[in-house]
């Protein structure tokens, strides 16, 4: 290698960037006193040179540059430095820290391949390597509505990890690529990938209690590296092939239409508290990127040892320059934030209206046609779910609704109102602060909890596995075993655990929202009732493939109930549901068609006559009067609320059941130019142990009924075409079994 020449260099970009002239290197350290730039090569460990950075000639402010020419096409390189002591510094110059910029750190092709020794120190190094320019070609983001999304959330090594899942590269990006056809075939319109920035999966203090073998940090929520993809996610990663990998992954996505939503975690990093390892942060400026007291100890608001200063300059223009590059150069579509809540907090820890880099990412005009994701709460205790702030722009994680379908479909009591506002949308939330039903992503699980299948199967956590005696992950899981804990073979219980899991689903499918549904959960895999699976790199995290076969009647249900929300907008409204009778939604277009596909004319504008509305019989007004049991609606409204009896809901604390029909010409989308009327739809709740009879309503459009879903029915039974399934007549009483859901759709 020809020696190695330095000069002044340039304060931006930060990290390391080629050049004419030779590498450019920026860092920003602001309390730092001595800063050395350590040049290593690909492979070992003796530094190629040290190049300690003039305060003069090599910093303008608080960036340090320096340029180097000579160097290789790849090398390894870190950053010495040096400040001075105090309660809430943490300078130690014979640490090698990484670059907070590093697009790839070393060793890290073999997944738990190095596992360091030193509890505080690393060997990892950020990792510069000049490839060949990636051809995006013509890739363009799907760009799909957030209401006509399914979200599908998923881990890339253990979705396909598992000797069962049949491709050739299990547990890495391309082996994920091999199941797009899958994931098209299921639905789905969009991956929620768990963590792919750097971390250290070898940083998992315990060990299994059976066989000593210690476990692994396999979700990887402690990032080291907000920039860089992971390496042993990349099939190619020994030849520094990550990142192309990873934009292989998307652009294949794309082109099957699918979108690609990373879980970031901003909130925390993997360096933890004082006992933990220090990477970059803590050694470049401690007081600067951590919340810190006044001893000096890490503010922990995320249970995991520290918390990011995500609102000083500093920090905010770090995670936008991150936001930005998976956007820009990586062409994701949108992003969940872990643990959003950090996000508004000062650096005193307390609460911000108007948190400056949620505003930052709200605002920037990279990320304007990204889907952003919060999860609205934090460790300590804040809980935002509805409150988000800048939430015109934010969606949300619905924590209530989770807890709200489990509890009423658990069978406890004083759910149906909640059940009933979930459905809408759960516009009691976000309708005052002027957001929309997609504004809440609905979910019954996700990776932090049990299963589908175990929400159905345990009424107590079985964590033993992790090594912490059973006392972590959530002990209020609003689960119900159905009669038997954990597996069983009583025919009775094993087909009441299959019914819950249709109506959970169903539910999810039919609720105004963005569905997100866990992946596996659609052929029922379980974790043997492990809420809190962050440390097992085995069967219990896999996806089992053969369950895919075992439980293909249970796959093809699942299937057909998000097939069916796709096909039908009343199902994925826009706006929320106005209930009003009388006059149609007041957003109609003023001049929209009078007649549209579909019997009876369109509503107009303005006071509605009966058979205008496609009504017969005197005009009702439903304040003062009550229809027939099965007869018309009493005037126009865009949801009809159902009990036992039509038109007689009760929301009462002791009921378990509920009903509601959706009319076909209200789907919020009557200013779509293609805009078309949509089937009705009658749903019939039963969370009761004993069946119930519900009289059916007539069609708000007065066409006739047919039966599309009943979870008490064996498959193929339990969905069927529309059309093709019975008639059922307007007046009649349905019986809805024990803890089952049915469905009817109009004709035509």
């Amino acid at each position: 290698m020809p020696p190695l020449a330095t000069g002044r260099g340039r304060p931006l970009p930060l990290g390391t960037t080629p050049g004419p002239d030779g590498h450019n290197f920026a860092l920003l350290c602001r309390h730092g006193t001595r800063v050395t730039l350590v040049l290593l090569p690909e492979t070992g460990r003796q530094p190629l040179a040290e190049i300690p950075l003039h305060p003069k000639q090599n910093r303008t402010g608080d960036h340090w540059h320096v340029r180097v020419t000579g160097l290789p096409p790849t090398f390894c390189y870190g950053w010495r430095v040096d400040g001075p002591d105090g309660p809430r510094t943490r300078f130690d110059p014979s640490r090698l820290l990484l670059d907070p910029a590093a697009p790839m750190v070393s060793d890290g092709a073999t997944w738990a391949g190095t596992c360091e020794t030193d509890p505080q120190r690393t060997s990892r190094r950020s990792l510069f390597h000049h490839g060949p320019r990636y051809d995006w070609g013509d890739d363009a983001p799907p760009l799909t509505a957030l209401e006509d999304s399914v979200v599908y959330e998923l881990h890339v090594r253990g979705f396909t990890c598992h000797p069962s899942s049949g491709v050739a590269h299990p547990g890495t990006f391309r082996g994920l690529v091999e199941k797009i056809p899958y994931l098209k075939w299921l639905g789905v319109t969009a991956v929620e990938l768990m963590p792919v920035f750097e971390w250290d999966e070898c940083d998992c203090p315990f060990a299994d209690p059976d066989t000593g073998e210690k476990l692994v940090n396999f979700w990887g929520y402690n990032p080291v590296a907000f920039g860089a993809a992971k390496a042993a996610f990349a099939a190619s990663a020994k030849e520094h092939g990550q990142n192309h990998e990873f934009r292989d992954l998307v652009k294949a996505f794309h082109a099957a239409g699918i979108e690609v939503i990373l879980d970031v975690v901003f909130n925390h990093t993997g360096e933890g508290d004082d006992r933990g390892r220090t990477y970059s942060f803590r050694g470049l400026d401690n007081e600067l990127y951590y919340l810190l007291d006044e001893e000096g100890r890490y503010l922990n608001y995320t249970g995991c040892g520290n918390t990011v200063n995500c609102n000083h300059p500093v920090v905010r223009d770090l995670i936008m320059t991150c936001l930005r590059h998976w956007v820009g150069d990586m062409h994701v579509d949108g992003f969940r934030f872990d643990l959003a809540s950090v996000l508004g907090r000062d650096r005193a820890g307390n609460v911000m209206v108007e948190p400056p880099v949620v505003e930052s990412i709200t605002e920037d005009g990279v990320l304007a046609d990204t889907k952003l994701i919060a999860e609205p709460w934090d460790a300590a205790g804040l809980y935002q779910v509805g409150g988000f702030p800048f939430g015109r722009r934010w969606s949300e994680w619905n924590g209530k609704y989770r807890d709200d379908v489990r509890r009423f479909w658990k069978g406890d009591p004083g759910f149906v109102g909640a059940l009933a506002s979930r459905l809408c949308g759960s516009s009691d939330l976000y309708q005052g602060s002027g957001r929309l039903p997609r504004h809440s992503v609905n979910f019954v699980t996700a990776h932090d909890g049990f299963t589908l299948h175990d929400l159905v199967s345990y009424n107590q956590k079985q964590n033993r596995a992790n090594g912490e005696g059973n006392r972590d992950g959530e002990n209020h899981n609003h689960s119900w075993n159905c009669g038997r804990e954990g597996p069983t073979d009583d025919p009775e219980v094993l087909a009441l655990r299959r019914r819950q899991a249709k109506n959970l689903i169903a539910t999810l499918m039919l609720s105004q929202g963005v569905p997100m549904v866990l992946a596996g959960d659609e052929f029922l895999r379980t974790q043997k009732g492990n809420n809190n699976a962050w440390c097992q790199d085995s069967e219990i995290s896999w996806v089992n493939w053969e369950l895919a076969e075992e439980n293909k009647d249970f796959l093809r249900f699942v299937r057909e109930m998000i097939h069916l929300r796709r096909r039908h907008p009343a199902l994925r409204r826009r706006r929320f549901f106005t209930g009003s009778f009388g006059r149609p939604d007041p957003a109609v277009r003023a001049d929209a068609p009078r007649r549209v596909d579909g019997p009876g004319p369109f509503p107009p504008a303005g006071p509605v006559r009966p058979e205008e509305a496609g009504l017969s019989g005197e005009w009702r007004n439903p304040l003062t009067t009550t229809p027939p049991p099965g007869g018309v609606p009493p005037g126009l409204a865009d949801i009809h609320w159902h009990g036992v009896e039509a038109f007689k809901p009760d929301f009462g604390g002791g009921s378990r059941s509920l009903a509601f029909a959706l009319d076909g010409r209200f789907t919020g989308r009557e200013h779509d130019p293609d805009y078309r009327i949509d089937a009705d739809f009658y749903v019939a709740m039963n969370a009761w142990s004993e069946a119930l009879n519900f009289r059916v309503p007539m069609s708000p459009t007065r066409r006739k009924w047919r039966r599309v879903v009943d979870t008490a029915k064996p498959s193929p039974d339990d969905i069927v075409a529309e059309g093709e399934g019975p008639a059922v007549a307007a007046g009649e009483q349905y019986r809805v079994a024990p803890f089952s859901l049915v469905v009817l759709v109009t004709e035509g």
